[in-house]
């Protein structure tokens, strides 16, 4: 059996990565483009994958394909109807990054609310020594706790989200999914939108997310209002987000996802960096040493158990 690991790059080198027990022939890249996966797992029985796209035209190409372990929760690069129907098994990695994304997130919050980073600015650009006292107050400082958090997505990463800014004293609801009749314990999509001091996003990019939050959101929203996107890039549409910035239509974002990623010099996204209330992480909300060495742990138990003839942790088509 030959397992490919098309983008072990995407796991950092430390993290030690076991073998499986069952006699197998393994390959690993650092890095592969789309053009070369054929090449690459023409006779693959098994590919573990991050973020390299598997697309129908590709997985129809290959006859020997029976998983792909993701080594990573989102599957939004797998085609998975097509791998449905060609009967190839989709496991991904699930409950392992819930207490980082929680506390990346609480500390994007923090930042933008206390204006950490345009402080830090300032002080390069040497304002503290301009000051005349022992502080200054170029920019509005306020509390988390008592304002009111609206969070997209209920599952384990918003769950543990909530947990935490609970802890601090904020007032916590969940969104509805937009479109859809409120829930017992949901508030509707757009009341959500309007009653939100910060707003944290942990849904699965998918057709019914892509571009979840957009010019219409944007305008719905407190002017005082920060806004977290921990999930996925796409979710937010970047060119409203840079114009509702801009315009301070809000009160400040933060980012650990890009639509493209790493995004291209003249996206939206890096556009919006000249601004001072945008802070923009590399999509490592989730990485913390203890996090990526239970991803890794758990990425070679979905393969041992789909090889046991006990698959777990499928993902199916919606």
């Amino acid at each position: 059996m030959k397992i490919v690991f098309l983008d072990r790059l995407t796991l950092a080198s430390h993290v030690k990565l076991a073998r499986p027990s069952f006699e197998h022939h393994w390959q690993e890249f650092s890095s592969t483009t789309p053009s070369q996966v054929l090449e690459r797992c023409q006779d693959a029985s098994i590919i573990i994958v991050n973020k390299v796209p598997l697309t129908k035209a590709i997985l129809t190409r290959l006859p020997q394909l029976k998983m792909i372990a993701v080594a990573a929760t989102g599957t939004n690069n797998v085609d998975l109807a097509a791998a449905a129907e060609l009967g190839i098994v989709v496991s991904n990695i699930r409950n392992y990054a819930a207490q980082s994304i929680a506390e990346h997130s609480l500390a994007l919050m923090f930042n933008l609310r206390r204006n950490v980073l345009a402080y830090h600015q300032a002080i390069q650009q040497g304002r503290w020594q301009e000051a005349k006292q022992f502080c200054f107050f170029d920019f509005p400082i306020d509390n988390l706790a008592k304002q009111t958090l609206a969070i997209i997505g209920g599952g384990n990463l918003g769950q543990a989200t909530a947990q935490l800014a609970s802890n601090i004293g904020m007032n916590v609801l969940f969104s509805e999914r937009k479109g859809q009749t409120p829930r017992p314990g949901k508030t509707a999509f757009e009341e959500a939108i309007r009653k939100a001091d910060v707003i944290s996003i942990h849904c699965p990019l998918n057709s019914q997310t892509k571009d979840l939050i957009a010019g219409k959101e944007f305008a719905m929203m407190k002017k005082t209002a920060l806004l977290i996107n921990t999930a996925r890039g796409g979710i937010v549409n970047e060119q409203a987000l840079f114009q509702a910035l801009h315009n301070k239509q809000i009160a400040g974002a933060a980012s650990d996802v890009s639509e493209c990623e790493p995004p291209t010099k003249d996206s939206p996204l890096m556009q919006a960096l000249s601004l001072n209330n945008l802070i923009v992480t590399p999509h490592v909300g989730w990485a913390s040493s203890q996090n990526m060495q239970v991803l890794a742990d758990q990425l070679i138990e979905n393969i041992e158990a789909f090889v046991a003839g006990e698959p777990r942790h499928q993902v199916f088509a919606n």
